[in-house]
C-alpha cells in the first residue's frame, strides 16, 4: 500500500512540473510592431500548444542594436528587412535554416525564392512585402500631382510635413524623386542627395522625423498634411479617415521591401521557431496575416483566400506598369558608410 502511495505521489509531482516546463518552452517573438492581427498568436497557440511572448521594434538599427546587446541568445524569431539582411549575416547573428523543417516554404512564390539578399534562403523566409509611399490629407492639399513633390519641391510644399526616421528608407525615398539609384555610390550623386535632404529639413513646413506609424498618427490627427509611411500601416488609418486621408505609391516611383523571417543564430528554442514560421506559411494562416496588415503576401497558396478589392487595390498590389518604378536597397558594405555620414550631417545640421 505504501508503495502504490509513493508511486501515486511520484507521478502527482511529475504532473505538477509538467506545465512549468512547457512554460519554459515559450517562444520569443521580435517583431515591428503593429505587424499582425491582435489573434495572430492566440491562434498559434491554439493550433500548436505553443505560447509565444512578443517584443517590438520602430526600426531595422533599434532590431540589429537588441540582437548585438544579447538577443541573438534571447529570440527565437525575428523579422528583418531585406537590405539589412547581409550585414546580420556578416555579424553572425543569423542561423542557417534547416529546410526539411520547413515543408511549406514551397507556398512562397518564386520572386521569394534565391532572393538578392540570401541566396538559397539559407537565413530568411519572406514574410511580407510592400512599398514606402505617401499618406496625405487630400482634404488640406489643393493640387496634389501624385508626387513626392509635397516634400521635396519648395513651391509645392503647403504644410507641415514628416519624414521617416530611417537611414537608408528615408533617402532612398528622397533618390527616387531626384531620379537616382537609391544603392548610388557616386560622390557628386550623393552630395546633391545630401543638399536636398537638408533644403527640405531647413524649409518651414518641414515637422521632424518620425517612425512609419508615428507619421500615419500625425496626418491622420490633421497635424502634419503629409507623412513617408508603409503602405499597409497607412491604408489602415485611411480606411478609419477615408473623407481626410489617402495613401498612393508616388509617380516617378518608390522604395520597395520585402521583410522576412529568421532564427538568430543563438536561438534558445529553435525547433518552436521552425514550427512559427512554417505556420505562417500555411495558405490560411498567410491569408489572414495580409488581410489584415494589407501588405502582399508572397505566399502564392494564400492568393485564393485573399480579400479580393485588397488584390485590385495597386496601393498593395502595384500594377505591372509600376513595377519597374520600384527600387530595391541593398547592402552596400563598406560603402553603407556613406549614407550613414549623410544621414548624421542631415540630423545634426
Amino acid at each position: 500500500m505504501r508503495k502504490l502511495l509513493f508511486a501515486a505521489m511520484m507521478v502527482l509531482t511529475v504532473l505538477m512540473l509538467v506545465p512549468s516546463a512547457f512554460a519554459a518552452e515559450e517562444m520569443r517573438l521580435l517583431i515591428w510592431s503593429e505587424y499582425m492581427p491582435e489573434d495572430f498568436l492566440t491562434d498559434f497557440e491554439k493550433d500548436t500548444g505553443i505560447k509565444v511572448r512578443v517584443e517590438y521594434y520602430e526600426s531595422m538599427e533599434e532590431m540589429v542594436a537588441k540582437l548585438q546587446a544579447g538577443g541573438k541568445n534571447q529570440y527565437d524569431v525575428v523579422v528583418p528587412s531585406d537590405y539589412i539582411i547581409p550585414a546580420m549575416i556578416k555579424l553572425d547573428l543569423l542561423k542557417e535554416l534547416d529546410h526539411s523543417k520547413l515543408p511549406n516554404l514551397k507556398n512562397l512564390q518564386d520572386t521569394f525564392i534565391n532572393p538578392a539578399w540570401d541566396d538559397g534562403n539559407k537565413y530568411t523566409v519572406a514574410y511580407q512585402w510592400g512599398t514606402l509611399g505617401l499618406m496625405y490629407r487630400k482634404d488640406k492639399i489643393k493640387d496634389f500631382d501624385g508626387t513626392w513633390s509635397v516634400m521635396f519641391d519648395a513651391a509645392k510644399r503647403e504644410g507641415a510635413f514628416i519624414f521617416i526616421d530611417s537611414v537608408r528608407e528615408m533617402l532612398g525615398v528622397a533618390q527616387c524623386y531626384m531620379g537616382m539609384d537609391v544603392n548610388t555610390t557616386d560622390k557628386t550623386e550623393l552630395k546633391k542627395l545630401m543638399d536636398k535632404m537638408l533644403e527640405a529639413k531647413h524649409d518651414k513646413y518641414f515637422a521632424g522625423f518620425d517612425v512609419g506609424t508615428g507619421g500615419r498618427s500625425k496626418v491622420a490627427a490633421g497635424t502634419a498634411i503629409a507623412a513617408i509611411v508603409y503602405n499597409g500601416d497607412a491604408l489602415r488609418a485611411v480606411a478609419d479617415n477615408p473623407d481626410t486621408c489617402a495613401f498612393v505609391n508616388p509617380k516617378g516611383g518608390t522604395i520597395g521591401w520585402v521583410d522576412n523571417m529568421s532564427i538568430p543564430i543563438g536561438a534558445p528554442h529553435p525547433d518552436l521557431a521552425y514550427t512559427f514560421i512554417n505556420w505562417v506559411l500555411k495558405p490560411e494562416v498567410g491569408a489572414k496575416l495580409s488581410n489584415w496588415t494589407q501588405y502582399a503576401t508572397p505566399n502564392k497558396a494564400a492568393f485564393p483566400f485573399i480579400t479580393p478589392e485588397d488584390f485590385k487595390n495597386p496601393a498593395i498590389y502595384p500594377e505591372e506598369s509600376y513595377m519597374p518604378s520600384l527600387q530595391f536597397i541593398k547592402d552596400l558594405g563598406n560603402d553603407n558608410k556613406m549614407y550613414d555620414q549623410i544621414w548624421t550631417m542631415v540630423k545634426s545640421r
